[in-house]
């Protein structure tokens, strides 16, 4: 069988069996974890990652022969199919009256056929390998079957025909409700009811109280760490932060995380964990500076993975960097009842998740 595809990052050493972190989160690196026969089960990138009840994982890729591929938590291949999601990027599962249904965000990304083979980031330029539409939610059974999509916002009068519609996640709330992030379209994060209804939204770049400004708003999830005050955890990543709001749009806090172009939360009892796809150098996201981010239930940032220790300076974050060790992009983060990590990556030469071993 052909495995070759592996995340290698920037100092060129592979960092399968490297222990990482310290204190209460240390872990063993396992890249050959959810390796597969590329001729058969390709990957572009590995974007968004949720377990069923049933303990499977459930990853979804861009590439064009398959969208979603489902592993064990051994590794093993259990499924893969889907071909309607070409701009596959966020993953859900959530329960509704004793069925699981899946939330999927395509992004509006499609491979370009008529790439000229070399250009990667021209995004601008009709021979660019990806190429932007119209992006959507699908509610989806677990095996596949479309309930029904949400669409560009146009369709119910909060956008122009113009405004570009491209979302990066959804959050579902107790009750039922989605939220949804355009972070690689107009910025706002909208707000609809269980039927995918519209009920409101907010963000965009321009407000006259920065606060509500989300900048390249990557990921989102509902805070339930204190049941009677559930809240929003954002990203805008570009603004190298994460936002907190009520479930109604209020502004809360701001959780900065400087040097990380940060994702959305993963929560794991009281911590949460967060992807960062690029350390920042001078002002720029730099190739290949991925790292995770772990917080705890106050929003400290307590340890990362893959990059140098967090460190406070009269309460403040002091600038992060990678350690160019272990990551290439950081981009899909999901954790099992014994705290290990499974973990997909953007731009990471076509691999496959890996997997990272807690140690007790």
């Amino acid at each position: 069988m052909n495995i070759e595809p592996k995340s290698i990052p920037k100092n060129n050493i592979d960092p399968h069996g490297l222990i990482v972190g310290h204190g209460d989160f240390k872990y063993r690196v396992d890249t050959n974890w959810g390796r597969l026969d590329p001729s058969k089960v390709p990957v572009e990138n590995c974007h968004g990652m949720a377990f069923d009840s049933q303990g499977r994982i459930f990853m979804v890729t861009d590439n064009d022969k398959n969208n979603i591929i489902v592993y064990s938590k051994d590794g093993e291949l259990l499924d893969a199919w889907g071909t309607q999601f070409p701009g596959a990027h966020a993953i859900k599962i959530v329960e509704e009256n004793g069925v699981e249904f899946i939330y999927l965000v395509d992004s509006g990304w499609i491979l370009n056929r008529n790439w000229d083979g070399e250009s990667t980031d021209d995004w601008e330029s009709p021979y660019n390998k990806v190429i932007a539409q119209a992006g959507f939610i699908a509610k989806l059974t677990l095996d596949g079957r479309v309930l029904y999509t949400i669409g560009h916002p146009q369709t119910i009068g909060i956008y122009r025909p113009d405004q570009a519609f491209r979302p990066t996640d959804i959050a579902i709330a107790p009750n039922g409700d989605l939220y949804v992030t355009d972070g690689y379209g107009s910025d706002y994060l909208i707000q609809y009811n269980n039927q995918g209804q519209y009920i409101r939204h907010w963000g965009g770049s321009e407000n006259s109280d920065k606060n509500y400004n989300l900048v390249n708003t990557h990921g989102i999830e509902v805070d339930l760490r204190q049941p009677e005050q559930p809240k929003l955890i954002v990203s805008s990543r570009f603004e190298q932060a994460l936002k907190v709001f009520s479930l109604s749009g209020e502004y809360i806090e701001t959780i900065e995380t400087p040097g990380a172009y940060i994702g959305g939360p993963v929560f794991h009892y009281d911590h949460f964990f967060a992807p960062v796809c690029w350390s920042d150098l001078e002002g720029k996201n730099v190739d290949d500076s991925g790292f995770i981010a772990i917080f705890d239930r106050n929003n400290k940032l307590v340890c990362n993975l893959g990059a140098q220790q967090p460190e406070y300076i009269n309460g403040k974050l002091q600038k992060m960097c990678s350690s160019w060790d272990i990551f290439n992009h950081v981009h899909a983060i999901c954790v099992d009842e014994d705290d290990n990590l499974y973990v997909g990556q953007w731009r990471a030469n076509n691999s496959y998740p890996f997997k990272l071993v807690k140690i007790d």
